[in-house]
């Protein structure tokens, strides 16, 4: 893609001055792009072949930045200390809403080397080593859904988040008309990201007011986490250029919430089909098994799904976002839909919301269909009607309740480790004791004059 950069065209680039930064950027523990911006003469005399240096508090932080107890990785006690970034050079970009500036996805390590195994990347980067043992490779396309407001951040900051007003006034789902108002933006998105080396697909209106969606070409997992993770840092500094602000949290408020539909199929090393076959709904007996693992595991990894109290929220009856551990064909009730046949024949996976930690929805979703592979898990029975009514078992309802079944699933702790384990059950432990100890508008609204 024309944004993508070699090392040979990054120097080039340096000389003819028209690259003076280089960004190095990992995703933290809540799917955030973060890092630290370089000059271009040191990235090429040090960072490059020997990376950047990063306080470890950075993976074991809250969504305010506020340090917080229970992580092994880090603390007081350990003195905070550093952990090293490690540019993975085939990620070198432009990044046209920075000028002058290239951008490069990091590997996290500790000081003797050894990868720091919380880290999102490394996390993905295990479960696609367990399929490269088996001769396979897993490909993926994220929908990711956002809610456009006509107020910059800085604005909605002051307001206390209320009172925004949306750029559109009403349902525009397909919409080609209300939907073109937002045009100037969603342009200037979709060529950035092109210009950024992403492959845009297009985009469409969706139900809430000022819901939008972009969606970019699958690729191989590991490149679709991060350009997932490029592009949601990257709209919202191009909405602050339009005066605009939008946000990708799951359930903004009581319409339709912001979903990311993770599309992902596995292939032989040589390209091969190996999840069509000739079985009922053209399946070969892996996509079975890999469908029964997905859904026995939905339960005890939907932390990793669905990591916010708000994400919970969203899961509600009718509303387009899954409820019932399901699959069906091309049934958007269910919590997988399958789609596509023969080479595009591939899994959606409707659960994730648009908060979702991209390498950690990815990877729990091919540690879910490993766990049916290896132990050649029988695929349930196909799902034709309601899957809202069909009495099947259901999502977690609460943050609190997945993280009890993530602490307490021996397969989240075989394929993940304990140490990552308990790191996510420290960030979900964290977020709940927050929500518990806050005071609500709802509640100042319900209590304040009439109780």
């Amino acid at each position: 893609m024309p944004g993508n950069l070699t090392v040979a065209e990054l120097d080039a680039a340096i000389a003819a001055r028209e690259i003076d930064t280089v960004v190095i950027a990992f995703a933290d523990a809540q799917g955030r792009m973060v890092g630290k911006r370089v000059s271009a003469r040191l990235f090429q005399e040090e960072v490059r072949d020997h990376g950047a240096e990063a306080c470890n508090y950075l993976l074991s932080v809250d969504v305010d930045m506020n340090t917080v107890d229970g992580y092994a990785m880090s603390s007081w006690e350990t003195g905070y200390g550093d952990m090293l970034l490690l540019p993975d050079p085939a990620t070198l970009r432009r990044i046209p809403w920075l000028p002058g500036s290239a951008l490069v996805m990091a590997d996290l390590a500790w000081e003797e080397g050894r990868p720091v195994s919380q880290s999102p990347r490394d996390i993905l980067n295990v479960q696609r080593a367990r399929l490269a043992e088996r001769g396979l490779v897993a490909y993926s396309g994220t929908e990711l859904e956002f809610i456009v407001f006509d107020d910059t951040y800085r604005d909605a900051w002051a307001k206390g988040y209320r009172d925004l007003k949306p750029s559109t006034d009403y349902n525009v789902d397909y919409d080609l008309l209300a939907s073109g108002r937002l045009e100037p933006l969603l342009r200037d998105i979709r060529l950035s990201m092109d210009d950024a080396g992403l492959y845009t697909e297009g985009v469409k209106g969706e139900c809430n007011l000022g819901q939008q969606e972009i969606a970019f070409r699958y690729a191989e997992v590991l490149e679709t986490a991060d350009q997932h993770t490029i592009y949601k840092s990257g709209a919202k500094a191009i909405a602050e250029k339009h005066g605009k602000s939008l946000t990708f949290m799951a359930k903004f408020n009581e319409r339709e919430g912001n979903s990311c539909h993770i599309h992902l199929s596995v292939r032989g090393e040589d390209g091969s089909a190996v999840m069509a076959g000739d079985e009922d709904n053209g399946f070969s007996p892996l996509m079975g098994h890999w469908i029964a693992g997905i859904l026995a595991t939905m339960r005890e990894f939907s932390l990793l799904y669905a990591p916010n109290i708000n994400s919970y929220k969203r899961f509600a009856l009718g509303s387009f976002a899954p409820t019932g551990i399901a699959w069906g064909v091309d049934n958007r009730t269910c919590a997988l839909r399958i789609v596509g046949h023969g080479a595009s024949l591939r899994v959606e996976n409707r659960v994730p919301g648009g908060d979702v930690n991209p390498y950690l929805g990815i990877a729990a979703i091919i540690a879910g269909g490993l766990h049916g592979i290896e132990n050649e898990l029988e695929l349930p029975t196909r799902l034709d009607g309601n899957a809202y009514t069909a009495g099947v078992e259901h999502l977690p309802t609460t943050l609190r309740e997945a993280a009890r079944l993530f602490s307490e699933s021996t397969i989240a702790r075989s394929a993940f480790g304990d140490d990552v384990v308990e790191h996510y059950l420290n960030q979900a432990r964290i977020e709940v004791e927050a929500y518990d100890a806050a005071v609500t508008d709802w509640e100042r609204v319900r209590g304040f004059e009439r109780l």
